[in-house]
Protein backbone atom coordinates (compact mmCIF):
# COMPACT_ATOMS: atom_id res chain seq x y z
CA UNK A 1 0.00 0.00 0.00
CA UNK A 2 2.77 2.54 1.28
CA UNK A 3 3.60 1.24 -2.68
CA UNK A 4 0.90 2.49 -4.01
CA UNK A 5 0.80 5.91 -1.97
CA UNK A 6 4.41 6.85 -3.83
CA UNK A 7 3.25 5.90 -6.74
CA UNK A 8 0.09 7.86 -6.80
CA UNK A 9 2.40 11.07 -5.63
CA UNK A 10 4.96 10.21 -8.60
CA UNK A 11 2.87 9.78 -11.33
CA UNK A 12 -1.42 10.66 -10.24
CA UNK A 13 -4.02 9.07 -12.17
CA UNK A 14 -4.89 10.89 -15.37
CA UNK A 15 -8.94 11.16 -16.27
CA UNK A 16 -10.89 12.63 -19.02
CA UNK A 17 -13.77 15.10 -18.83
CA UNK A 18 -16.70 16.43 -21.16
CA UNK A 19 -17.91 19.57 -22.10
CA UNK A 20 -20.49 19.37 -24.20
CA UNK A 21 -22.45 21.90 -26.90
CA UNK A 22 -26.31 20.68 -27.50
CA UNK A 23 -26.06 17.99 -30.60
CA UNK A 24 -28.27 17.98 -33.24
CA UNK A 25 -30.54 14.49 -33.23
CA UNK A 26 -32.48 12.82 -35.68
CA UNK A 27 -35.84 13.36 -35.83
CA UNK A 28 -37.24 9.58 -35.40
CA UNK A 29 -34.75 9.35 -32.32
CA UNK A 30 -36.32 12.67 -30.73
CA UNK A 31 -39.46 10.79 -30.84
CA UNK A 32 -38.38 7.17 -30.41
CA UNK A 33 -36.54 8.61 -26.85
CA UNK A 34 -39.28 11.19 -25.72
CA UNK A 35 -41.27 8.73 -23.97
CA UNK A 36 -38.06 7.18 -22.53
CA UNK A 37 -36.22 10.41 -21.71
CA UNK A 38 -39.92 11.33 -19.73
CA UNK A 39 -39.86 8.10 -17.81
CA UNK A 40 -35.80 8.24 -16.82
CA UNK A 41 -36.16 11.77 -16.23
CA UNK A 42 -39.35 11.44 -13.42
CA UNK A 43 -37.17 8.14 -12.05
CA UNK A 44 -33.74 10.54 -12.10
CA UNK A 45 -34.51 13.33 -9.06
CA UNK A 46 -34.86 9.52 -6.88
CA UNK A 47 -30.74 9.07 -8.08
CA UNK A 48 -27.83 10.81 -6.34
CA UNK A 49 -24.23 10.79 -7.24
CA UNK A 50 -21.47 11.92 -4.36
CA UNK A 51 -17.80 12.09 -5.10
CA UNK A 52 -15.49 12.11 -2.10
CA UNK A 53 -18.24 12.20 0.59
CA UNK A 54 -19.86 15.46 -1.31
CA UNK A 55 -22.87 15.45 -3.69
CA UNK A 56 -22.22 16.13 -6.89
CA UNK A 57 -24.37 18.82 -8.69
CA UNK A 58 -25.58 17.63 -11.50
CA UNK A 59 -26.94 19.59 -15.00
CA UNK A 60 -28.89 16.65 -15.93
CA UNK A 61 -30.78 13.99 -13.63
CA UNK A 62 -28.99 10.81 -14.08
CA UNK A 63 -30.93 7.81 -14.42
CA UNK A 64 -30.53 3.77 -14.46
CA UNK A 65 -30.77 1.77 -17.13
CA UNK A 66 -30.73 -2.12 -17.39
CA UNK A 67 -28.60 -2.00 -14.45
CA UNK A 68 -26.27 0.93 -15.35
CA UNK A 69 -26.18 4.00 -13.93
CA UNK A 70 -25.66 6.83 -16.12
CA UNK A 71 -24.75 10.37 -15.23
CA UNK A 72 -23.83 13.32 -17.32
CA UNK A 73 -20.10 13.57 -18.53
CA UNK A 74 -18.75 16.73 -18.13
CA UNK A 75 -19.93 17.08 -14.42
CA UNK A 76 -18.38 13.35 -13.51
CA UNK A 77 -15.20 14.17 -15.22
CA UNK A 78 -14.93 17.57 -13.82
CA UNK A 79 -15.41 16.09 -10.51
CA UNK A 80 -12.65 14.32 -11.12
CA UNK A 81 -10.09 16.64 -11.66
CA UNK A 82 -10.40 15.48 -15.85
CA UNK A 83 -9.61 18.01 -18.75
CA UNK A 84 -12.17 17.57 -22.08
CA UNK A 85 -11.84 17.80 -25.27
CA UNK A 86 -14.98 17.51 -27.09
CA UNK A 87 -14.93 16.74 -31.04
CA UNK A 88 -18.28 17.29 -32.52
CA UNK A 89 -17.85 15.22 -36.02
CA UNK A 90 -17.27 12.11 -34.52
CA UNK A 91 -19.27 12.49 -31.45
CA UNK A 92 -15.77 11.61 -29.35
CA UNK A 93 -14.61 12.76 -26.12
CA UNK A 94 -11.62 13.07 -24.94
CA UNK A 95 -10.47 13.27 -21.56
CA UNK A 96 -6.99 13.53 -20.01
CA UNK A 97 -5.24 13.74 -16.46
CA UNK A 98 -2.09 13.38 -16.14
CA UNK A 99 -0.31 10.26 -18.13
CA UNK A 100 -3.67 8.19 -18.98
CA UNK A 101 -5.92 9.48 -22.19
CA UNK A 102 -9.41 8.30 -22.73
CA UNK A 103 -11.40 8.31 -25.49
CA UNK A 104 -15.19 7.58 -25.62
CA UNK A 105 -17.78 7.78 -28.48
CA UNK A 106 -21.48 8.05 -28.43
CA UNK A 107 -22.80 5.31 -29.44
CA UNK A 108 -20.27 2.86 -29.09
CA UNK A 109 -19.51 -0.14 -26.68
CA UNK A 110 -16.07 0.58 -27.01
CA UNK A 111 -13.80 3.19 -25.28
CA UNK A 112 -9.57 3.66 -25.64
CA UNK A 113 -7.57 4.26 -22.99
CA UNK A 114 -3.72 5.16 -23.90
CA UNK A 115 -4.64 3.51 -27.17
CA UNK A 116 -5.73 0.11 -26.26
CA UNK A 117 -9.20 -0.58 -26.86
CA UNK A 118 -11.66 -1.43 -23.70
CA UNK A 119 -15.57 -2.93 -24.18
CA UNK A 120 -18.08 -0.97 -21.59
CA UNK A 121 -21.26 -2.62 -20.78
CA UNK A 122 -23.16 0.39 -22.06
CA UNK A 123 -22.33 3.02 -24.39
CA UNK A 124 -22.53 6.46 -23.58
CA UNK A 125 -25.80 7.81 -24.70
CA UNK A 126 -26.97 11.28 -26.39
CA UNK A 127 -30.44 12.46 -24.40
CA UNK A 128 -31.86 16.62 -24.92
CA UNK A 129 -28.56 17.67 -25.72
CA UNK A 130 -26.25 15.83 -22.62
CA UNK A 131 -23.95 13.39 -23.27
CA UNK A 132 -24.43 10.60 -20.85
CA UNK A 133 -21.67 8.17 -19.93
CA UNK A 134 -21.76 4.66 -17.08
CA UNK A 135 -20.43 6.16 -14.20
CA UNK A 136 -18.93 3.30 -13.22
CA UNK A 137 -16.73 2.38 -16.08
CA UNK A 138 -15.28 6.62 -15.94
CA UNK A 139 -14.63 6.35 -12.51
CA UNK A 140 -13.00 3.23 -12.45
CA UNK A 141 -10.51 3.76 -15.38
CA UNK A 142 -9.43 7.29 -13.28
CA UNK A 143 -8.65 5.05 -9.96
CA UNK A 144 -11.42 5.50 -8.15
CA UNK A 145 -13.73 3.34 -6.37
CA UNK A 146 -17.62 3.02 -7.01
CA UNK A 147 -20.01 1.60 -4.67
CA UNK A 148 -23.96 1.38 -4.90
CA UNK A 149 -26.24 2.28 -1.94
CA UNK A 150 -29.31 0.96 -2.65
CA UNK A 151 -31.17 2.42 0.54
CA UNK A 152 -30.25 5.60 -1.13
CA UNK A 153 -30.64 4.88 -4.34
CA UNK A 154 -27.00 6.88 -4.61
CA UNK A 155 -23.49 6.29 -6.19
CA UNK A 156 -20.93 6.93 -4.24
CA UNK A 157 -17.20 7.42 -5.54
CA UNK A 158 -14.27 7.51 -3.50
CA UNK A 159 -11.61 9.68 -5.91
CA UNK A 160 -8.19 7.83 -6.42
CA UNK A 161 -6.85 11.01 -4.45
CA UNK A 162 -9.00 10.34 -1.53
CA UNK A 163 -8.83 6.37 -1.73
CA UNK A 164 -5.16 6.32 -1.47
CA UNK A 165 -5.30 9.23 1.71
CA UNK A 166 -7.71 7.15 3.40
CA UNK A 167 -4.99 4.07 3.26
CA UNK A 168 -2.53 6.00 4.08
CA UNK A 169 -4.57 7.11 7.32
CA UNK A 170 -5.43 3.36 8.05
CA UNK A 171 -1.62 2.61 7.62
CA UNK A 172 -0.66 4.88 9.90
CA UNK A 173 -3.11 4.22 12.32
CA UNK A 174 -1.61 0.51 11.88
CA UNK A 175 1.92 1.59 12.37
CA UNK A 176 0.65 3.32 15.83
CA UNK A 177 -0.44 -0.55 16.92
CA UNK A 178 2.78 -2.29 15.71
CA UNK A 179 4.61 -4.05 18.22
CA UNK A 180 7.41 -2.64 20.36
CA UNK A 181 11.09 -4.10 20.84
CA UNK A 182 13.72 -3.57 22.80
CA UNK A 183 16.97 -2.78 21.48
CA UNK A 184 18.10 -6.52 22.95
CA UNK A 185 15.27 -8.29 20.63
CA UNK A 186 16.21 -6.10 17.74
CA UNK A 187 20.25 -6.89 18.17
CA UNK A 188 18.91 -11.16 18.43
CA UNK A 189 16.43 -10.48 15.10
CA UNK A 190 18.66 -8.56 12.80
CA UNK A 191 22.59 -8.84 14.47
CA UNK A 192 23.61 -11.44 11.96
CA UNK A 193 21.93 -9.21 9.05
CA UNK A 194 24.78 -6.81 9.55
CA UNK A 195 28.37 -7.60 8.13
CA UNK A 196 31.74 -5.61 7.76
CA UNK A 197 32.56 -4.88 4.49
CA UNK A 198 36.57 -4.26 3.79
CA UNK A 199 37.56 -3.04 0.24
CA UNK A 200 41.36 -2.73 -0.43
CA UNK A 201 40.67 1.08 0.04
CA UNK A 202 38.10 1.18 2.88
CA UNK A 203 35.98 -0.59 5.66
CA UNK A 204 32.67 -0.62 6.02
CA UNK A 205 29.38 -1.68 7.30
CA UNK A 206 26.39 -3.41 5.22
CA UNK A 207 22.97 -4.80 5.49
CA UNK A 208 21.96 -8.07 3.73
CA UNK A 209 19.21 -7.76 1.64
CA UNK A 210 19.33 -10.52 -0.57
CA UNK A 211 20.85 -14.17 -0.95
CA UNK A 212 24.10 -12.85 -2.19
CA UNK A 213 22.74 -8.50 -2.18
CA UNK A 214 24.76 -6.66 0.43
CA UNK A 215 23.38 -2.48 0.98
CA UNK A 216 25.77 -0.40 1.78
CA UNK A 217 26.98 3.13 1.50
CA UNK A 218 28.14 4.21 -2.60
CA UNK A 219 31.14 5.79 -0.55
CA UNK A 220 32.15 2.76 0.98
CA UNK A 221 32.70 0.84 -2.46
CA UNK A 222 33.82 3.82 -4.99
CA UNK A 223 37.06 3.28 -6.56
CA UNK A 224 37.39 -0.37 -4.75
CA UNK A 225 39.10 -2.98 -6.90
CA UNK A 226 38.09 -5.88 -4.43
CA UNK A 227 36.41 -6.72 -0.95
CA UNK A 228 35.15 -9.18 0.89
CA UNK A 229 31.79 -9.05 3.55
CA UNK A 230 32.62 -10.36 6.94
CA UNK A 231 29.90 -12.35 8.63
CA UNK A 232 29.37 -12.01 12.39
CA UNK A 233 30.26 -15.88 11.99
CA UNK A 234 33.66 -15.21 10.66
CA UNK A 235 33.61 -16.11 7.22
CA UNK A 236 34.67 -13.86 4.68
CA UNK A 237 32.32 -13.78 1.61
CA UNK A 238 34.42 -12.60 -1.49
CA UNK A 239 32.58 -9.60 -3.15
CA UNK A 240 31.69 -9.88 -7.31
CA UNK A 241 30.76 -6.48 -7.26
CA UNK A 242 28.54 -3.64 -7.99
CA UNK A 243 24.61 -4.43 -9.39
CA UNK A 244 23.47 -1.12 -8.51
CA UNK A 245 23.98 2.26 -6.92
CA UNK A 246 23.12 6.10 -7.25
CA UNK A 247 25.71 8.16 -6.16
CA UNK A 248 23.65 11.81 -5.12
CA UNK A 249 21.91 9.54 -2.23
CA UNK A 250 25.13 7.84 -1.25
CA UNK A 251 23.89 4.29 -1.78
CA UNK A 252 24.97 0.93 -3.55
CA UNK A 253 23.81 -3.35 -3.82
CA UNK A 254 27.21 -5.09 -4.11
CA UNK A 255 26.82 -9.30 -4.59
CA UNK A 256 28.84 -11.66 -3.30
CA UNK A 257 30.12 -14.29 -5.39
CA UNK A 258 29.01 -17.29 -2.81
CA UNK A 259 25.40 -17.44 -1.19
CA UNK A 260 25.41 -15.71 2.57
CA UNK A 261 23.09 -18.18 4.09
CA UNK A 262 22.05 -14.99 6.46
CA UNK A 263 18.20 -13.74 7.03
CA UNK A 264 17.90 -10.89 5.08
CA UNK A 265 16.54 -7.32 5.90
CA UNK A 266 12.91 -6.04 4.60
CA UNK A 267 13.44 -2.74 2.87
CA UNK A 268 10.24 -0.87 2.33
CA UNK A 269 9.57 2.86 2.32
CA UNK A 270 9.51 4.57 5.61
CA UNK A 271 6.90 6.94 5.92
CA UNK A 272 5.99 6.93 9.62
CA UNK A 273 9.44 7.89 11.03
CA UNK A 274 9.02 10.89 13.66
CA UNK A 275 11.26 13.07 16.24
CA UNK A 276 11.32 10.97 19.37
CA UNK A 277 11.46 7.72 18.29
CA UNK A 278 13.44 5.49 19.59
CA UNK A 279 16.34 3.82 16.77
CA UNK A 280 18.97 1.44 17.08
CA UNK A 281 22.26 1.29 15.13
CA UNK A 282 24.17 -1.68 14.26
CA UNK A 283 27.39 -1.03 12.29
CA UNK A 284 30.80 -1.57 12.40
CA UNK A 285 32.77 1.27 13.26
CA UNK A 286 36.55 1.73 13.56
CA UNK A 287 36.68 -2.28 12.71
CA UNK A 288 34.39 -2.82 16.15
CA UNK A 289 32.53 -5.63 14.40
CA UNK A 290 28.51 -5.14 15.00
CA UNK A 291 28.89 -2.67 17.17
CA UNK A 292 25.21 -1.53 19.10
CA UNK A 293 24.00 2.25 19.81
CA UNK A 294 20.51 3.23 20.66
CA UNK A 295 19.26 6.96 20.38
CA UNK A 296 16.41 9.14 19.07
CA UNK A 297 15.21 10.09 15.74
CA UNK A 298 16.85 13.98 16.24
CA UNK A 299 15.30 15.51 13.05
CA UNK A 300 14.07 14.06 9.73
CA UNK A 301 14.83 16.70 6.95
CA UNK A 302 15.55 16.67 2.64
CA UNK A 303 18.58 18.44 1.38
CA UNK A 304 19.53 18.09 -2.18
CA UNK A 305 16.66 15.98 -3.28
CA UNK A 306 18.18 13.28 -0.49
CA UNK A 307 16.24 12.75 2.47
CA UNK A 308 18.20 12.18 5.86
CA UNK A 309 17.26 11.01 9.28
CA UNK A 310 19.40 12.64 12.13
CA UNK A 311 19.73 10.41 14.96
CA UNK A 312 21.39 10.76 18.54
CA UNK A 313 22.53 6.94 18.35
CA UNK A 314 26.59 7.15 18.39
CA UNK A 315 28.20 6.24 14.80
CA UNK A 316 31.97 6.34 13.80
CA UNK A 317 34.30 5.68 10.78
CA UNK A 318 33.78 2.20 9.50
CA UNK A 319 29.67 2.45 10.72
CA UNK A 320 29.15 3.91 6.96
CA UNK A 321 26.62 1.44 4.99
CA UNK A 322 25.51 -0.09 9.09
CA UNK A 323 21.80 -0.10 9.37
CA UNK A 324 18.97 2.36 11.65
CA UNK A 325 16.28 0.25 12.71
CA UNK A 326 13.11 2.26 14.65
CA UNK A 327 11.70 0.56 17.80
CA UNK A 328 9.27 -1.75 16.02
CA UNK A 329 12.21 -3.42 14.44
CA UNK A 330 11.80 -1.86 10.94
CA UNK A 331 14.84 -0.54 8.62
CA UNK A 332 14.58 3.02 8.57
CA UNK A 333 17.90 3.97 6.97
CA UNK A 334 21.30 3.51 6.35
CA UNK A 335 23.92 5.29 8.37
CA UNK A 336 25.78 7.52 6.43
CA UNK A 337 28.06 10.01 8.29
CA UNK A 338 28.35 11.89 11.94
CA UNK A 339 30.09 15.10 13.36
CA UNK A 340 33.06 14.62 15.95
CA UNK A 341 34.47 16.55 18.61
CA UNK A 342 30.88 17.71 19.66
CA UNK A 343 28.72 16.45 22.45
CA UNK A 344 25.16 17.27 20.75
CA UNK A 345 25.65 13.37 19.12
CA UNK A 346 24.85 14.42 15.10
CA UNK A 347 24.80 11.51 13.14
CA UNK A 348 22.60 10.98 10.07
CA UNK A 349 21.37 7.98 8.09
CA UNK A 350 20.21 8.15 4.21
CA UNK A 351 16.27 7.25 4.65
CA UNK A 352 15.75 4.10 3.41
CA UNK A 353 12.81 5.33 0.99
CA UNK A 354 16.17 5.78 -1.28
CA UNK A 355 16.86 2.10 -0.62
CA UNK A 356 13.97 0.45 -1.86
CA UNK A 357 13.70 2.49 -4.71
CA UNK A 358 17.30 1.23 -5.81
CA UNK A 359 16.57 -2.59 -4.96
CA UNK A 360 13.11 -1.99 -6.76
CA UNK A 361 14.69 -0.81 -9.93
CA UNK A 362 17.37 -3.81 -10.32
CA UNK A 363 16.42 -6.02 -12.99
CA UNK A 364 17.16 -9.73 -12.92
CA UNK A 365 19.48 -9.48 -15.74
CA UNK A 366 21.38 -7.01 -13.75
CA UNK A 367 21.80 -8.38 -10.60
CA UNK A 368 23.46 -11.40 -12.26
CA UNK A 369 25.96 -9.43 -13.89
CA UNK A 370 27.84 -7.69 -11.20
CA UNK A 371 31.43 -5.36 -11.77
CA UNK A 372 33.28 -3.31 -9.25
CA UNK A 373 32.55 0.44 -10.57
CA UNK A 374 35.47 1.75 -12.87
CA UNK A 375 38.23 3.97 -10.97
CA UNK A 376 38.42 7.73 -11.64
CA UNK A 377 41.99 7.39 -11.61
CA UNK A 378 43.62 6.72 -14.43
CA UNK A 379 44.97 3.11 -14.71
CA UNK A 380 49.04 4.58 -14.31
CA UNK A 381 51.07 7.27 -14.49
CA UNK A 382 54.01 6.11 -15.46
CA UNK A 383 55.83 7.83 -18.38
CA UNK A 384 53.75 10.90 -17.34
CA UNK A 385 54.81 14.63 -18.03
CA UNK A 386 54.85 16.47 -14.73
CA UNK A 387 52.64 18.77 -15.71
CA UNK A 388 49.41 15.50 -16.32
CA UNK A 389 50.41 14.85 -13.09
CA UNK A 390 49.98 17.64 -10.90
CA UNK A 391 46.31 17.43 -12.73
CA UNK A 392 46.15 14.24 -11.51
CA UNK A 393 46.58 15.90 -8.34
CA UNK A 394 44.22 18.13 -8.48
CA UNK A 395 41.35 16.84 -10.01
CA UNK A 396 41.16 14.01 -7.37
CA UNK A 397 43.07 15.27 -4.26
CA UNK A 398 41.68 18.43 -3.99
CA UNK A 399 39.41 18.08 -1.02
CA UNK A 400 38.97 16.41 1.98
CA UNK A 401 35.20 15.68 3.88
CA UNK A 402 36.34 16.11 7.55
CA UNK A 403 33.89 15.93 10.20
CA UNK A 404 34.61 19.25 10.74
CA UNK A 405 33.88 20.55 7.29
CA UNK A 406 35.98 19.99 4.13
CA UNK A 407 39.71 20.74 3.72
CA UNK A 408 41.19 22.51 0.29
CA UNK A 409 44.55 21.32 -1.02
CA UNK A 410 45.52 24.05 -3.64
CA UNK A 411 48.61 24.88 -5.72
CA UNK A 412 49.31 21.54 -6.40
CA UNK A 413 52.94 21.67 -7.86
CA UNK A 414 55.20 18.48 -9.35
CA UNK A 415 58.91 18.30 -9.50
CA UNK A 416 61.84 15.50 -9.95
CA UNK A 417 65.00 16.83 -7.55
CA UNK A 418 68.41 15.86 -7.60
CA UNK A 419 67.77 13.20 -5.70
CA UNK A 420 65.36 11.12 -8.21
CA UNK A 421 62.09 11.80 -5.62
CA UNK A 422 58.89 12.97 -7.51
CA UNK A 423 58.10 16.12 -4.95
CA UNK A 424 54.30 16.72 -4.88
CA UNK A 425 53.58 19.91 -3.16
CA UNK A 426 50.33 22.18 -2.37
CA UNK A 427 48.67 24.23 0.35
CA UNK A 428 46.29 23.07 3.10
CA UNK A 429 43.40 25.99 3.69
CA UNK A 430 45.29 28.33 6.30
CA UNK A 431 41.93 28.82 8.41
CA UNK A 432 40.59 25.42 8.20
CA UNK A 433 43.96 24.10 9.73
CA UNK A 434 44.01 27.15 12.41
CA UNK A 435 40.66 26.22 13.00
CA UNK A 436 40.51 22.18 13.11
CA UNK A 437 43.98 21.40 12.62
CA UNK A 438 44.31 19.60 15.84
CA UNK A 439 40.69 17.52 15.97
CA UNK A 440 41.46 16.57 12.46
CA UNK A 441 45.04 15.49 12.48
CA UNK A 442 43.88 11.93 12.62
CA UNK A 443 41.32 11.84 9.33
CA UNK A 444 44.29 14.16 7.68
CA UNK A 445 46.76 11.20 8.45
CA UNK A 446 44.30 8.50 6.82
CA UNK A 447 43.54 10.95 3.40
CA UNK A 448 47.54 10.85 3.19
CA UNK A 449 47.98 7.01 3.79
CA UNK A 450 45.41 6.70 1.28
CA UNK A 451 46.50 9.02 -1.08
CA UNK A 452 50.37 7.05 -0.96
CA UNK A 453 48.80 3.88 -1.55
CA UNK A 454 46.92 5.02 -5.14
CA UNK A 455 50.33 7.15 -6.05
CA UNK A 456 52.03 3.81 -5.53
CA UNK A 457 49.67 1.96 -7.74
CA UNK A 458 50.25 4.63 -10.33
CA UNK A 459 53.96 5.22 -10.10
CA UNK A 460 55.01 1.46 -8.46
CA UNK A 461 58.85 2.06 -8.88
CA UNK A 462 58.97 6.31 -8.28
CA UNK A 463 60.27 7.66 -4.66
CA UNK A 464 57.55 9.89 -3.92
CA UNK A 465 57.36 12.21 -1.32
CA UNK A 466 54.19 14.42 -0.71
CA UNK A 467 54.44 18.20 0.86
CA UNK A 468 51.53 19.49 2.02
CA UNK A 469 52.18 23.41 3.67
CA UNK A 470 50.72 26.05 6.33
CA UNK A 471 51.08 29.53 4.40
CA UNK A 472 49.67 32.66 5.34
CA UNK A 473 51.22 36.48 6.03
CA UNK A 474 50.94 38.25 9.56
CA UNK A 475 51.64 42.14 10.26
CA UNK A 476 54.41 40.97 13.28
CA UNK A 477 56.52 38.39 13.48
CA UNK A 478 55.03 34.90 15.29
CA UNK A 479 57.71 33.66 17.85
CA UNK A 480 58.02 30.34 18.64
CA UNK A 481 58.60 28.50 15.10
CA UNK A 482 61.28 26.51 13.77
CA UNK A 483 64.14 28.41 12.09
CA UNK A 484 63.09 29.16 8.11
CA UNK A 485 59.26 28.75 9.09
CA UNK A 486 58.92 32.75 9.63
CA UNK A 487 60.22 35.21 6.47
CA UNK A 488 60.33 38.65 6.28
CA UNK A 489 58.47 40.50 3.45
CA UNK A 490 58.33 44.18 2.18
CA UNK A 491 56.31 46.33 3.77
CA UNK A 492 56.98 45.09 7.79
CA UNK A 493 54.90 42.12 6.87
CA UNK A 494 55.79 38.32 7.69
CA UNK A 495 55.19 35.08 6.08
CA UNK A 496 54.92 31.72 7.95
CA UNK A 497 55.00 28.70 6.20
CA UNK A 498 55.96 25.20 7.77
CA UNK A 499 54.80 21.29 6.18
CA UNK A 500 51.61 19.90 7.96
CA UNK A 501 51.77 16.81 6.24
CA UNK A 502 55.26 15.14 5.23
CA UNK A 503 54.95 11.53 3.17
CA UNK A 504 57.29 10.06 1.84
CA UNK A 505 57.27 6.20 -0.16
CA UNK A 506 58.71 3.83 -2.17
CA UNK A 507 58.66 0.43 -1.45
CA UNK A 508 57.35 1.34 2.52
CA UNK A 509 55.30 4.36 3.53
CA UNK A 510 57.02 7.23 6.24
CA UNK A 511 53.74 9.89 7.01
CA UNK A 512 54.55 12.21 9.53
CA UNK A 513 51.28 14.82 10.47
CA UNK A 514 52.08 18.66 12.28
CA UNK A 515 48.69 19.18 14.79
Amino acid sequence: MKTKLIQSLLCPLLAAGLLLAPLPVPSESVSAASGTAAVSVAAAAKYQVFVDGKKLALSAPAFVEKGVTFVPMREIFKALGASVTWESKTQTVIGRKGHITISLKAGKKEAVINNKSVKLDAAPVLRGGVTYVPVRFVSESLGAKVAWDAKAKAVRITSAEAAELEEYEKWLEEQENLPKFTTTEIVEKYDESIVMIMTNRAQGSGVVVGEQLILTNYHVIEDAASATALTLYGDELEVEGVVAYDETVDLAVIKTKDPLQLAEVAVDYDLSSRKGDKVVAIGSPLGLQNTVSDGLISNIFSEGGVRYVQTSAPIDHGSSGGALFNEHGKLIGITTLGYADTNADLNFAVSVLHAYSLLDGIEEKAAKKAEFLPSTLPDTLVGASLSDVEKVMEEHFSTLATNDGEASFTGWKAERDAGGWLVLTADIDPLFYMYYGPSAAEELRMWAINMGYELHDLLPDDKIQVLISFERDYGFEPRGLEPGEVTALDGGKWRVRYPVIDMQLKDQLHIKVRD
